[in-house]
């Protein structure tokens, strides 16, 4: 090769050496493409993210569904009075809804403490009754009372006031309307939590952080990317679990489909600072989901998921409504069954604000990268 060859021309030499042009969101792009083939190759996350939470509504609708109500069952004690009391029974207007039979001393006791008996009822003479029951159990309280009526209506008692009877079942008024917002919100967290703190110290442990933090990459980028993958994941789980409630049990939305995105948004990303503070210092899987069961477990319990947090005592519910599970469960049922326009939310909006701006800040002071 000559000398003329290996060297670059005047007019070669003179030009600019072009830096490509990525752009300044070209590497959060990368980043948060990469994060979605994460989760899509992870069978396991697509289960528990969308499947589960539609398995457990599944379940849990047909569980509570509109059915006819439990007939009463009762247990007389045997003796002389037994069985005029049975044919009081048989023969009152609430036959049909109170199942009867004599048994002795022994088999009422064992089936009254084994549910088998919500009622005993223990002849005394042909005009008196004595009732055991249990009042710590909702049906054998329910059960002392229908029986009670069933005995004094067949034994000659006249009603004063006549009254009548409406039963109304409607669309936002069921157990599974009062479930499916809780569901939604329940999930928000196990995703938000589990999504981004198991993630963290998993990559942690296999030290794939030292890993990223020795290339160009910008660390407000990576963990702005594992943040927005939530929100995407958000989308698609809100969208699956509405419209399964809808399709499957006839479920009415009343409010904006907008204003529920936007705080199903808050939710993502206020679970995701708190799992971004549980993951900030944990080294170890184990640490790191017991940091996680710790937080979420309260919220679990009290924060109105499967039933509603005012049954708590009252000194409790202030601190119940601190919590951002509970501030967002509300969000979303007043949105869903009562139509509430966001405005309305800022008291819950600024409980969600407020976890997720707290936790995010101390969690990027206090994260560490190795």
């Amino acid at each position: 090769m000559t000398v003329a060859q290996q060297t670059p021309s005047r007019h070669e030499s003179q030009k600019p050496m072009l830096a490509p042009r990525n752009g300044r969101w070209s590497g959060f792009r990368h980043l948060l493409g990469a994060r979605m083939l994460e989760l899509k190759r992870e069978k396991e996350v697509v289960f528990w993210v969308f499947v589960f939470p539609l398995l457990l509504a599944l379940g849990l609708g047909f569980a509570f569904r509109n059915k006819p109500a439990d007939r009463t069952t009762i247990a007389i004690l045997a003796g002389p009075n037994a069985a005029h009391i049975l044919e009081l029974v048989q023969s009152s207007p609430q036959k049909h809804a109170i199942r009867a039979e004599i048994v002795d001393d022994f088999q009422a006791a064992k089936g009254l403490r084994l549910g088998k008996y919500d009622l005993i009822v223990e002849p005394i003479a042909s005009d008196k009754v004595q009732y055991h029951y249990d009042p710590a159990r909702p049906e054998s309280v329910q059960s002392h009372i229908e029986v009670d009526d069933a005995l004094e209506t067949a034994a000659g008692r006249k009603d004063v006031l006549t009254t009548s009877v409406i039963v109304s079942s409607e669309p936002g008024s069921r157990y599974i309307d009062f479930l499916i917002p809780g569901l939604l919100g329940m999930n928000l967290m196990n995703s938000g939590m589990w999504g981004i703190g198991f993630a963290l110290v998993d990559m942690r442990q296999r030290k794939l952080l030292k890993r990223f933090v020795a290339t160009p990459m910008r660390r407000s980028d990576f963990l702005m990317a594992l943040a927005s993958s939530r929100l995407i994941l958000m989308v698609i789980e809100v969208a699956l679990l509405l419209g399964f409630g809808i399709l499957m049990f006839h479920m009415r939305v009343l409010g904006s489909f907008s204003t529920i995105i936007l705080l199903g948004a808050l939710g993502a990303i206020s679970f995701g600072g708190l799992g971004l503070l549980t993951a900030s210092r944990a080294q170890k899987i184990e640490s790191v989901s017991g940091l996680i069961n710790i937080v979420m477990m309260p919220m679990w319990i009290l924060s109105g998921v499967f039933f509603s947090y005012e049954r708590f005592p009252a000194t409790v519910q202030t601190f119940i409504k601190l919590l951002p599970l509970t501030a967002l469960n509300d969000a979303l049922r007043a949105t869903i069954l009562e139509g509430s326009s966001l405005v309305s939310q800022t008291g819950r909006i600024s409980v969600l604000v407020a976890w997720g701006a707290v936790s995010f800040l101390l969690a990027l002071r206090w994260f560490r990268w190795t």
